[in-house]
């Protein structure tokens, strides 16, 4: 099946798949056409302010209310218990393998941090994805938050209720919280994800960078409705209160012949940032780099950011190039997709992930300090890399899982080791 895509962040969109299905003029008919059923999926209160307002219409061959019951699912490495201690050491994990056996999507997601707290809808969720074969008979959701997915290795396809989305390394990709979806894998995938507990990303704003610049909301693409006419049993399984849970249902539910409205999955091509920087001296903050927030109840506070470090000209004179040494406020778990970031000669690997948790010191190795300060400052490309970072106001818990995995490097402290003492006149 050809993919295809509506383009717009937030915009209001209406597709359907049979024409005549969406309804006109009103949303829930006596007779909805061809007999279908009309569902609203509400992703923000009733009565949330009108441009902070997200829900769609859903036009369906079966009503979704339509299963029997939940029971537990064990799948003991995805969580929303951040159990490992809180420690204010920086911590850095090695790429973790992708198994050898069998293992799709769902059961392939690994906890590594969090914070907040799903009963309260404050906070995220880091996991990592780990799955070398496609959902069979099983669809998804999660009902404790959004997922963004960032794919670093093999592509995607997420057929949800609402379209296909194809997406592969140098794109993202949002489900809303809700939203029943099956990932198809084409080999060996790994990727990130960000379970986002509070308010919906959205695009931040621009201020004095004025109405252009960073992620454009053209750029955003959404499916146009397809659906599966599947008489067979399928496995849900969705995420409820940090626990899965799942249950039989006797057709597939990603059966939506027709849709309208501005809540629905989309993709974003990380390529098409426009990134804004310095071209006189110094660094402006690196929330330049902000392609998506959800914010917090204060304001310019994030519950959590998602931020990417792209290829880019440096410019600046008489400038330290690489991110400087710094002490945050905000607490930063980092993950690289492809090439090297530029603050870290070494250890830090695709599919790797760092963490920096708030007033920790961190900044570049010191091979990259060195390079950097006895570099010639012309104009320098920053190429073949993509770095990202969830930033989050609060606190970032690992888990016990990632505390005790082989892959948290033991000597990260180490790369800031051998800095001479400055000398005084």
């Amino acid at each position: 099946m050809d993919l295809r895509y509506q383009t717009g962040f937030g915009a209001h969109f209406a597709t359907e798949v049979v024409a005549g299905a969406l309804p006109v003029g009103q949303n829930s008919p006596q007779h909805v056409p061809f007999g279908l059923y009309a569902e609203q999926l509400s992703g923000t209160a009733f009565t949330a302010p009108r441009h902070e307002n997200r829900r769609s219409w859903l036009y369906r061959l079966r009503p979704s209310a339509g299963h029997g019951p939940y029971r537990p699912y064990n799948q003991p490495r995805l969580t929303s218990a951040f159990d490992g201690p809180v420690t204010p050491n920086r911590l850095r994990w090695s790429p973790i393998e992708i198994p050898a056996e069998p293992t799709d999507f769902v059961d392939g997601l690994v906890t590594l941090a969090g914070n907040g707290d799903v009963a309260t809808q404050a906070g995220m969720g880091v996991h990592l994805y780990l799955a070398n074969a496609s959902m069979k008979d099983r669809v998804f959701y999660d009902a404790d938050g959004e997922l963004l997915i960032v794919p670093q290795q093999g592509v995607l396809t997420l057929v949800t209720e609402m379209g296909r989305l194809k997406a592969g390394p140098g794109h993202i990709a949002v489900i809303p919280r809700g939203v029943r979806f099956r990932v198809e894998v084409e080999g060996p995938s790994r990727g990130y994800v960000c379970e986002n507990f509070g308010a919906a990303l959205r695009l931040p704003e621009l201020g004095p960078i004025g109405s252009n610049g960073l992620a454009n909301p053209r750029d955003f693409e959404t499916p146009v409705a397809a659906f599966e006419d599947v008489d067979a049993p399928t496995q849900v399984i969705q995420k409820f209160q940090g626990k899965l849970w799942s249950a039989q249902w006797d057709h597939s539910p990603l059966d939506v012949v027709a849709w309208h409205g501005n809540l629905a999955p989309y993709r974003y091509d990380l390529a098409r940032f426009n990134t804004i920087n310095t071209v006189s001296y110094d660094h402006p903050d690196p929330s330049i780099f902000t392609v998506l927030t959800s914010p917090s109840d204060t304001p310019g506070t994030a519950n959590v950011d998602f931020v990417i470090f792209p290829p880019r000209w440096m410019v600046a004179e008489h400038t330290f190039r690489p991110p400087w040494f710094h002490r945050n406020v905000m607490s930063e778990f980092m993950g690289l997709v492809h090439g090297a970031y530029d603050a870290k000669e070494g250890g830090f690997a695709p599919g790797g992930a760092s963490l920096h948790n708030c007033m920790s010191d961190h900044g570049p190795d010191v091979a990259s300090h060195r390079k950097a300060t006895d570099a010639e400052l012309g104009p320098h490309k920053i190429d073949n890399t993509l770095a990202f970072m969830f930033e989050s106001r609060w606190v970032i818990a690992p888990t016990k899982f990632a505390l005790e995995h082989r892959a948290l490097q033991a000597d990260y402290d180490a790369c800031w080791d051998g800095f001479p003492k400055a000398r005084l006149p």
